[in-house]
This record gives structure tokens, sequence and C-alpha cells, in this order.
């Protein structure tokens, strides 16, 4: 069912599934969770095999998105449904790391996919999963720009999509959702509350949750974050990654993408340390990496990111295990931090970022303060979606229009000493 075909015609096996916990093997299927121990299961894949196949050429010379890597994930591009995202802009980021005294600062700009985040990826995976398992229904628990995505992505390939949020969310968010068709619900309380309905349902009716019986598949797609980046700068893994965390696994997973190039035989080695951010508001996290303990204790979320508002991360303590394991380090920031970084990178670099990199970029602000990076280390932080959905978070903070009326000399008189 899942074949990955290569130019010399030979086929990738079946991928298996793994529990991450016990090792409890399972064959390929929407599941998620393990029989005997309860554990995550993710995809298993045969590097060995992989490493025989002339990856770099057949990765080089395939199409400009996410599916150039293609042998390295567990289901097949399907043309006529793709919206081929990925591929997205590494970004030297001059005049922000000048600001903060970094030589070779980059930013991985995801803001620039098809609907305007990362998710694009994680849900392309899924997508294709879910046609291969004969899913006619698509959904997802969200906090706005996954809602987004599986929106998009179930327009394209024709199937009817349901997508579940919290109450609160960015207003962008809700309308870019329902102006591509979905059934939007919104559940009165948190995301995690909405999380354990849709895993509810999951059991209960034969649709595709994306990010419930669809997750090992769908977070696959993370991986691409990290081929992207290795490729980008030349084939050899950055010394540091500065990434957001809501459930963790866009962290876990763009470090297993870049171990995963090593195991194949495309990176020497992965020096990289792995720095997650998370905001003040929604921190279990970064308050366990902070007191050294594993034990990460739920949270109610009170911030301005909502789409990190995700008290219980499913995969804080895999989070903890790679920052830890890489001497990274997880930092939590302040809305105000978060706000202020915002408009620091949109000043700086032109890209306008939504909450989630303005948390991102605030935590990388206070890792530079520290003195985490090293005077060439090369840091990559990434950004993952567009300021344009979350434009209430900097409302208050940016400066209103200069009134004038249609004169030279008001337009002398309030405005050219400001500019020139």
């Amino acid at each position: 069912m899942f074949e990955a075909r290569f130019p010399s015609g030979e086929t990738m096996p079946e991928q298996q599934l793994r529990c991450r916990e016990c090792s409890a093997m399972y064959a390929a299927g929407p599941r998620y969770v393990c029989e005997q121990c309860f554990g995550p299961l993710e995809v298993v894949y045969d590097y060995a095999a992989l490493a025989r196949q002339p990856l770099r050429q057949i990765i080089e010379t395939s199409v400009p998105s996410m599916w150039r890597y293609e042998p390295l994930l567990p289901v097949r591009r399907v043309p006529e449904i793709d919206l081929e995202p990925g591929y997205t802009p590494l970004l030297p980021a001059g005049r922000l790391g000048r600001t903060l005294g970094l030589r070779r600062l980059f930013i991985k700009n995801d803001s620039v996919n098809p609907t305007w985040s990362f998710k694009d990826r994680v849900v392309g995976v899924a997508m294709s999963a879910a046609r291969s398992f004969g899913y006619d229904v698509v959904a997802c628990a969200s906090t706005g720009n996954l809602a987004n995505a599986v929106a998009a992505h179930a327009g394209r390939a024709g199937m009817r999509a349901c997508v579940f949020i919290p109450k609160g969310l960015e207003r962008g968010k809700v309308l870019a959702t329902a102006a591509y068709g979905a059934t939007l619900v919104e559940v009165d309380g948190t995301y995690d509350e909405v999380n354990r309905l849709c895993a509810e349902i999951a059991e209960e009716h034969r649709w595709a949750f994306v990010n419930v019986n669809l997750r090992p598949y769908y977070s696959e797609g993370g991986k691409t974050l990290g081929f992207e980046v290795a490729e980008q700068l030349g084939w050899r893994a950055p010394d540091h990654v500065v990434v957001p965390i809501a459930s963790g696994s866009l962290l876990v997973k763009i470090h297993k993408g870049l171990t995963e190039l090593q195991a194949v035989g495309l990176l020497e080695s992965v020096p990289t340390h792995v720095h997650g951010a998370q905001p003040a508001g929604c921190a279990p996290v970064a308050t366990a990496f902070a007191e050294g303990t594993s034990d990460i204790r739920p949270v109610i979320p009170n911030t301005l990111a909502r789409s990190l508002a995700i008290g219980t991360p499913a995969d804080g303590r895999y989070v903890l295990r790679v920052a830890r394991q890489t001497g990274g380090a997880i930092v939590a920031v302040t809305d105000d931090e978060m706000v202020a970084s915002i408009q620091l990178l949109a000043e700086t670099e032109g890209v306008f970022t939504e909450t989630a990199g303005g948390v991102t970029i605030a935590a990388l602000r206070a890792l530079a303060a520290r003195g985490a990076f090293g005077e060439d280390d090369i840091v990559v932080a990434y950004i993952t979606g567009q300021g344009f959905k979350t434009l209430e978070a900097v409302a208050d903070a940016t400066r209103p229009p200069i009134a004038i009326r249609a004169t030279l000399k008001d337009f002398e008189r309030n405005v050219l000493e400001l500019v020139a």
C-alpha cells in the first residue's frame, strides 16, 4: 500500500509501526497507540536499504516541494491532491543577527506554505495516508493553523472535512477555515478538551483524524523541515535550531529528520543543539526542563500565543529528552517579549510572523543573551506561521497612521522629519 519507487525500479516495502516505549511492532494502519503499554506509535524505516539508493540524486532532481524527500516519508505523493507544501526559503538574517550578536543566523520561513503555516506539511502526508486507507471524511483537533490546512487539503482532494477548535481562536484563522468549506465545530473548552473529544469520536466513527488515528503518518511530515534545512545549508546540519513547542512533535521530528539523514549517509554528523520555545502562559515543558525533571505537569493555558496553547503536550517528554541529549534548552518567554519579537523580526528581516514565531524569536533573543551560541555557529530559527493570521496580538503595540491633510505643507510639518 505504501510504496516509494526509486529510479532503479526498486520499491520500499510497506512501512511498519513501532511503539516508542516498548518497541512492540504493528502492521501499517490507522492506529496510534500501543495495545500493550499505551505508548505512541511511529513509522519504522529500513535505513540500510535506503542508504544503498542514490538518495541525494533522487532528492536534488525531484519536485521543489517537501515531496522531494518521498523515499524518507511513509506514504507516496498523490499528485492530483498535492498542494505542494515545503521547500520554503532559508533566509540569511543578517540584520537581526547583528542585533543579537549572531554572525550566521538563518530564518526558516515556513509561513509561505499554501495555507501560511508548516501544518501543510503534516497534513499533506496525512491526506495521502487517509486516501490509502479509504477514508471519506478527514478531521482534526486544532488551535487554528491545522484547521486551515485540513480544510484546504480536503477541498483539493474532494473529501469532506470536519474540524474542531477551542473557543476563542483568532478570527482570521476561523474565517479562513470556513472559507475552504469545512464543517467547523467550536467546542466550549481548551484544546486539550477538544483533543480528548476527537479521540472519542475517532473510536466510534470511521473518520480520518489527522492528529489522532493518523498521527504516526501525519507527524512524519515535520521531518521535512529538518531535511530541507540540511539540504539548503549544503548538506550539513546546523549547530543550533530554535523551534516552537505546542504538542512538541515538530521539535522531535526536526531532530529525527536530521538524524535520519545521517543514518542514510547524507550527513556526516549531527552536532545540532535543539532548543525549544514556549510562552510563559503555557510552559509545562520549559518548567520541567528548568526543574530538571521529566514529569510534565499539565497547565491551563493563559497566553496570546493560542497556537502553542496546549497544556498537556503529547510529546513533551520526548522534547525534554531531545533537548537534554543535544545540549539544548527549553525557554519560556512572556507575551510582551513575544509581541516585541514579532515586531523586531518584521522590522529587521521583512518577515511578519504569527505569535508562535514571536515566541521563537523571543527565545532566540534570550538564548543569545545567555551566550548559548558560539561566534561561528550556524543558528536556524523556525518561523512556522504567517502574522496576518494573528493581527490581534500586535494591534495595541503598533503605531497608528499619521493623519494629515492632502497638502505638501502638512506632509513636511508632520511626516518628513520622522522619515528623513
